[in-house]
């Protein structure tokens, strides 16, 4: 069941002492064992050897939690849209919203994997991509992470979409989950990126359920990682109504290689009516040293 409680009092309280680890997300549901069969509409990737990207190349890249419980909603909709990403990485999708989204979407290239509660993510693409697979989440984890190769104009690129553990404790605790769900998150991130390929730049991006200073996003630095976010200055992406104000805190991020890819152009665009908000990076390559 996906859990659409207001939130207690109490959890303002904590969410404003510990503001270097986010504020409480509300939207996510408890994982079953059982999933859903996927369904995949990929274009493999060529075989023959890349040409050096131009040095004006990119590729612009957008991460986008819709709210499982919105499906269909026109403005979500639009916002999936408007800014024209080159790719389009989304969490909390389900079967109502791929019907949506393949009912009007300009994308090309679309895949959808589905899974009960807040699990589901659909990739849409102007650039064809092939489908890596999914990755099981380790023991505190709730969702699985889904990785896809990417034709860019940059260059083949490694996206890993993500929806971490959000800061709810097994229980149902909004209180105890931002207390006791670092290390879940923590571990989900050490998981993925042991799992995932290293011959090609590889970004991670989506709904990490932490701020800047989260166990997970200090982790991928301490790889050589780069959360873009910051670029786009203090604006938040993710904001929960209580009785007693909003909460707002940065949720959600586009991870970057630091040493293979650059980042500009990042954006927190305040489109659609997700309790999240979309990201949008530009990203092109390094040039060699």
């Amino acid at each position: 069941m996906h859990r659409r409680s207001s939130l207690p009092a109490t959890l303002f309280a904590i969410a404003s002492l510990l503001a270097s680890a986010g504020c409480v997300d509300a939207d996510a549901a408890s994982p079953t064992a059982s999933s859903r069969a996927s369904s995949a509409e990929t274009t493999a990737s060529s075989s023959r050897p890349e040409s050096p990207p131009a040095p004006s190349a990119a590729l612009r890249l957008m991460t986008y939690n819709v709210h499982v419980n919105l499906a269909g909603d026109a403005e979500t909709l639009d916002a999936i849209e408007a800014p024209e990403a080159d790719v389009v990485l989304l969490q909390e999708t389900s079967p109502a919203w791929e019907e949506a989204i393949r009912a009007r979407s300009s994308y090309p290239h679309l895949a959808f994997r589905h899974h009960d509660g807040a699990g589901g993510m659909a990739v849409l693409s102007k650039l064809p991509f092939s489908d890596a697979g999914e990755l099981e989440p380790p023991e505190g984890g709730w969702f699985h992470a889904w990785v896809v190769v990417v034709d860019a104009p940059i260059g083949k690129v490694q996206l890993v979409n993500l929806h971490l553990r959000p800061q709810v404790s097994d229980t149902g605790s909004y209180v105890g989950g931002v207390l006791t769900t670092a290390p879940a998150r923590l571990r989900e991130i050490e998981t993925y990126f042991e799992a995932v390929s290293k011959d090609l730049p590889t970004v991670y991006a989506g709904d990490f359920n932490e701020s800047r200073t989260g166990s997970a996003v200090r982790w991928l630095e301490a790889q050589g990682y780069e959360s873009a976010l910051p670029a786009a200055g203090a604006k938040n992406t993710w904001r929960w109504p209580t009785p007693l104000g909003t909460l707002r805190a940065h949720f959600d991020h586009i991870a970057v290689p630091t040493g293979e890819l650059a980042h500009d152009e990042v954006e927190v665009l305040e489109i659609g009516r997700s309790d999240h908000l979309p990201v949008i990076a530009t990203l092109r390559r390094v040039a060699p040293r």
